[in-house]
C-alpha cells in the first residue's frame, strides 16, 4: 500500500535544488550560472518554490534571492572566516547534543533543512556524526538528567520541524519526564516556506505536555511574511505558543533601517510576533559578503530605535565561541 505523503512534505518534496532551473524561472542573467556551479558544489542550492514565487523576476539584488542563491563570491577565502565560527565542535558531548549555556541545551534532530540559505553558521557542521540513534538519543536524554541546571531544551537543527510529528512527540514526552525541565522552545524557518507544516498534529505535542511552548521563526525581510504563514502563526497562539522572531543582519537583504521597521511592525501586526534578536553575522567561510560591520550596525539601531516602540526593537546581539552568553550590542 503507498503511503500518501502529507501537504508539507510534498511541498518539500518539489523544493528547487537545480541552479539552471532557479536562473530559467527568475530570468537571470546566464553568464552568472558557471558561478553558482561552483559555489553549489560547495553547499547545494535547495529552496521550496513558494519562496521563489515571492522573488521579482530578473532583479538579481532580490533580497529573498539573495539569501538563497549560490554565488561566485562565496568561493574566495576572507581573513578570520572559518567553517566553525562559534567552536560548536568543543560544545557537543555526544551526538545530537549541544550544550553552549548553562541553563539551555540544543538538541539537533535533524541536519536537514527545507531552505539552504547561504549566510548559514552550519553549512559546514559536521551532521553526519550528529545523528542520534535510539540509543544515542537515550544518551542524550540522560545527560539532560544529570544537569540539573538545565531548565530549557531547544529543538534545533538543520530546521527540527522537519521531523514527523510522532518523532517530535515520542522526545518530547520523554523530555517532559525531566521535572527541572521547564520549557520547550523550537527554532525552525520551516513555516515562513510551508506553513501547512503547522499540523493538528504538531500542536498537540507541542501545546499539551507540561512544558511552556516556545517558538522562534527565523524571518529577515518582511516580504517573507504572507497569509498563510500569519494564519499558521495564529493558530499557534490561539493554543498558547510564545512567538518569537529573530533574524541576521544582512547586507544586501536588511540591511536598511526601513526594512527593519517595515519587518517589526509586520511580524507583530500580522503574525502577533514580537522581534527578539537581530544577530550579527557568524563569520563562516562563503558568508563574509553578508557581513555588517559593527560600527554601521550599531548606528542602524539607534535610529531603528527612534522609529519604533521599543519592545518592537529586537536587541542587536553577537554570539562568540565560548561566551557564557550572547553579547547585547549598543
Amino acid at each position: 500500500m503507498m503511503i500518501t505523503p502529507v501537504v508539507w512534505q510534498q511541498a518539500l518534496a518539489e523544493a528547487l535544488s537545480d541552479p539552471v532551473e532557479l536562473f530559467t524561472l527568475l530570468e537571470l542573467p546566464k553568464e552568472l550560472l558557471p558561478a553558482a556551479f561552483k559555489a553549489d558544489a560547495d553547499f547545494r542550492l535547495k529552496v521550496p518554490r513558494s519562496f521563489i514565487q515571492k522573488m521579482t523576476k530578473g532583479d538579481i539584488k532580490d533580497p529573498l534571492l539573495v539569501q538563497i542563491l549560490p554565488s561566485g563570491i562565496e568561493m574566495e577565502q576572507r581573513l578570520g572566516f572559518v567553517d566553525d565560527p562559534l567552536l560548536e565542535n568543543h560544545v557537543n558531548p555526544i551526538p545530537g547534543l549541544l550544550h553552549k549555556y548553562q541553563s539551555r541545551a540544543l538538541l539537533i534532530v535533524t541536519g536537514a533543512c527545507g531552505i539552504n540559505c547561504r549566510y548559514c553558521f552550519r553549512r559546514h557542521f559536521p551532521y553526519h556524526d550528529n545523528k542520534p540513534s535510539q540509543t544515542e538519543w537515550i544518551h542524550a536524554l540522560d545527560y539532560l538528567q544529570q544537569h540539573p541546571e538545565i531548565n530549557e531544551v531547544i529543538l534545533s537543527g538543520g530546521d527540527p520541524l522537519l521531523a514527523p510529528d510522532h518523532v517530535l512527540a515520542a522526545l518530547v514526552a520523554k523530555i517532559s519526564m525531566i521535572p527541572h525541565i521547564q520549557t520547550l522552545r523550537i527554532h525552525t524557518r520551516l513555516p515562513v516556506f510551508i506553513p501547512s507544516r503547522i499540523t493538528p498534529a504538531l500542536i498537540t505535542w507541542f501545546t499539551t505536555s507540561r512544558l511552556k511552548p516556545v517558538l522562534v521563526t527565523h524571518i529577515n525581510h518582511p516580504r517573507e511574511i504572507d497569509a498563510s504563514f500569519v494564519g499558521s502563526m495564529q493558530r499557534l497562539q490561539k493554543n498558547g505558543v510564545t512567538l518569537l522572531n529573530q533574524s541576521v543582519l544582512l547586507r544586501g537583504v536588511n540591511d536598511q533601517v526601513d526594512v527593519l521597521r517595515e519587518l517589526s511592525i509586520t511580524l507583530f501586526q500580522q503574525a502577533g510576533i514580537l522581534p527578539y534578536y537581530l544577530h550579527l553575522l557568524d563569520r563562516v567561510n562563503g558568508g563574509a559578503h553578508f557581513e555588517v560591520p559593527v560600527v554601521e550596525a550599531t548606528l542602524l539601531m539607534q535610529r531603528l530605535r527612534a522609529a519604533l516602540a521599543g519592545y518592537l526593537v529586537p536587541r542587536l546581539a553577537q554570539e562568540v565561541a565560548g561566551a557564557a552568553s550572547k553579547f547585547v550590542l549598543g
